[in-house]
């Protein structure tokens, strides 16, 4: 499914399969969950993308061919590949721990043809190993809203009072991680969306509301994946003195001015860029212990427009996925 324009449907088409090269390896698609990254790219709110493009960030599939130099990955293997697809390795960020800043680096989905198909290449040192407890679809979206999520928690410190704006397919992930740690978790959804806060209570979060609502007691910190930047001084708003607010969306729309007062007695704010390789491992492993389980609503690849539209217009809840196998 190939977008050639933005703001434009994306149209089926038959592409011819590319070999891998060194370092690279071919894919079988099996599922690729849908994210809001995805909308951003198709909606012209990411600029230069590769195109025409194959989006789609969230691959799972086993490897059929294997170029030359390729090493931790064999043929056969069931692999996720994620938003991140390469690096130059040599600057500052990278050799300092921090490559999910290289001005360089290379995204699925984005910059390089992703797995809205039925085969991708990949390069072999940025795909993981898929955890056996898990089926296909239900892997696919811990390959992006739960290596983001994770990545965002991790900047939450030893919060323990934790607030989610925007209880989406991240936010799903993130509760389960976050209970299981011993954190108690305040979900914040749409105005009025009784249903996607039963979802987050079923899940364990402590309380769940709305997104105007201030929550019972204050936070430790809060995680806004709704790219909506007047949720910023909302949630500070909610914190407690010390407090951090994660913005964790790739996109958001601006942030209103604000007074002083809300970010004074050291509340900060920070936002997560992308993902590293250490994330991704040490995620996967953590995830099967939780055991994290994702919920899904499944497409056939065909159908990836509409579930575009379902993604936009809602409401989801937990993750989109589609399949390669009708």
């Amino acid at each position: 499914m190939v977008l050639e324009a933005p703001r434009s449907p994306l149209r089926l088409a038959d592409l011819a399969a590319r070999d891998p090269g060194p370092g690279e390896v071919a894919i079988e698609v099996a599922a690729c969950a849908l994210c809001r990254t995805d909308l951003h790219v198709v909606d012209g709110e990411l600029a230069g993308p590769k195109l025409p493009l194959v989006l789609g960030h969230q691959i799972v599939g086993r490897v059929t061919a294997a170029g030359e130099f390729v090493a931790g990955v064999a043929i056969g293997d069931r692999v996720g590949v994620p938003w991140l697809a390469s690096v130059d390795e040599t600057c500052a960020y990278c050799r300092s721990g921090r490559e999910n800043l290289c001005p360089h680096a290379r995204f699925t989905g984005y910059t390089v043809d992703g797995g809205y198909a039925e085969q991708a290449v990949a390069r072999a040192d940025f795909c993981f190993l898929i955890p056996g407890d898990y089926l296909d679809v239900q892997a696919a979206p811990l390959l992006c809203a739960g290596l983001i999520g994770f990545r965002a928690l991790r900047f939450t410190g030893d919060a323990v009072r934790l607030g989610l704006y925007g209880f989406g397919s991240s936010a799903h992930i993130v509760t389960q991680v976050a209970v299981h740690q011993g954190r108690r978790v305040f979900a914040f959804t749409r105005d009025g969306d009784v249903d996607g806060q039963q979802f987050a209570r079923s899940l364990g979060a402590a309380w769940a509301g709305d997104s105007s609502q201030p929550p019972p007691e204050p936070l430790d910190a809060a995680i806004i994946f709704a790219p909506v930047g007047a949720l910023v001084p909302v949630a500070l708003r909610a914190l407690a003195p010390g407090g951090t607010v994660v913005c964790a969306g790739i996109h958001m729309s601006d942030i209103p001015s604000f007074p002083y007062e809300l970010l004074w007695e050291e509340r900060s704010i920070r936002s997560v860029a992308n993902l590293t390789r250490r994330d991704g491992h040490e995620f996967l492993e953590l995830a099967p212990t939780v055991p994290v389980r994702t919920q899904t609503d499944v497409f056939p690849l065909t159908k990836a427009n509409e579930a575009l539209t379902l993604l936009r217009t809602g409401p989801v809840r937990g993750s989109v996925v589609l399949s390669a196998r009708d």
